[in-house]
């Protein structure tokens, strides 16, 4: 039986920092690495307002310095960002509106290729940051309002 997205999300185990005993992936040995989870991509996602975006890269520096950290790992930050973006779709499928799902899409670029191996591929992506970039209201209207 294929476990559903959701089910790896809630599945998943909890956030840990962890020391490095080798070099991992650039980052030196005796490091502290945090280890993320589904939840703390999701939560992270839902912190960067709509008509924004963030890259991966900068997500990992954000969650590293959050938990105290030197570096955010970024197998498991690649594997998690799928889950949770993966498991928005789901939901999306089954009839919820993205507005109310995970904004996986202020992090995953249309171009890069995790958008290639998401279910939605590229254009869903790029539709749903047009949708929010032009819902973003202008500094100018803010200021006079």
């Amino acid at each position: 039986m294929t476990t559903s997205w959701g089910e790896k999300y809630r599945a998943a185990k909890p956030a840990r920092v962890t020391e490095l005993e080798k070099p991992f992936a650039g980052i030196p040995a005796g490091a502290q690495l945090f280890i993320a989870s589904p939840k703390v991509i999701d939560a992270y996602l839902r912190g960067i307002p709509p008509g924004r975006t963030k890259d991966v890269a900068a997500m990992r520096e954000a969650l590293a310095k959050k938990h105290k950290a030197d570096a955010t790992c970024p197998t498991s930050t690649a594997i998690f960002l799928r889950i949770v973006a993966e498991s928005a779709l789901e939901r999306v499928a089954a009839g919820e509106a993205p507005s109310a799902v995970s904004p996986f899409w202020r992090v995953v670029e249309p171009g890069g290729a995790l958008a290639q191996k998401l279910s939605c591929g590229p254009d869903f992506i790029a539709r749903q940051r047009a949708l929010e970039a032009a819902a973003k209201p202008s500094r100018k209207k803010a200021d006079t309002a």
